[in-house]
């Protein structure tokens, strides 16, 4: 006659109760039959749910308040717009090339550094006066319905 001990008996429950459990995840979020399972190929039905557009930058500044010939520094976000002609909008990084300070202003054709006094082009960030040796780094931007916007 066999003895049963109890650790033997919680062995086999416990041994039960584990090929249970994993038999019932192994077939959790499964198709109970292949009639149920939506064909791999397929398009997602016009029924779905559609993804939402991904939602536009806020904007940075109006075109109008850019102006022509000019530009306007935006400290918070560490850039400057310019217009260098009538309707031709250009941004640029706000930090200076030379030691890191953030350039100040814009005026006459010229983006200002008030550390050392460097000054970069309107049209293309490059150098106009050092003592800064490269250029200010081009930002992308979109103009669109009047709204400028980094990108």
């Amino acid at each position: 006659m066999t003895e049963t001990t109890r650790r033997t008996l919680v062995v086999s429950a416990g041994g039960a109760g584990l090929a249970a459990v994993l038999t019932a995840c192994a077939s959790y979020g499964s198709p109970t039959s292949e009639a149920n399972a939506a064909p791999q190929n397929e398009e997602p039905s016009s029924d779905a749910p559609k993804k939402k557009s991904a939602k536009k930058p806020k904007a940075l500044a109006d075109t109008s308040d850019i102006p022509s010939g000019g530009g306007r520094v935006f400290e918070g976000q560490k850039v400057v717009v310019t217009q260098p002609v009538e309707g031709e909008f250009k941004a640029f990084t706000a930090v200076c090339t030379h030691s890191g300070c953030t350039v100040a202003s814009v005026s006459n054709g010229a983006i200002n550094c008030p550390c050392h006094g460097s000054k970069f082009k309107i049209e293309d960030g490059s150098v106009a006066n050092g003592p800064a040796s490269d250029p200010l780094e081009e930002k992308e931007i979109e103009v669109d319905g009047g709204k400028i916007r980094l990108i």
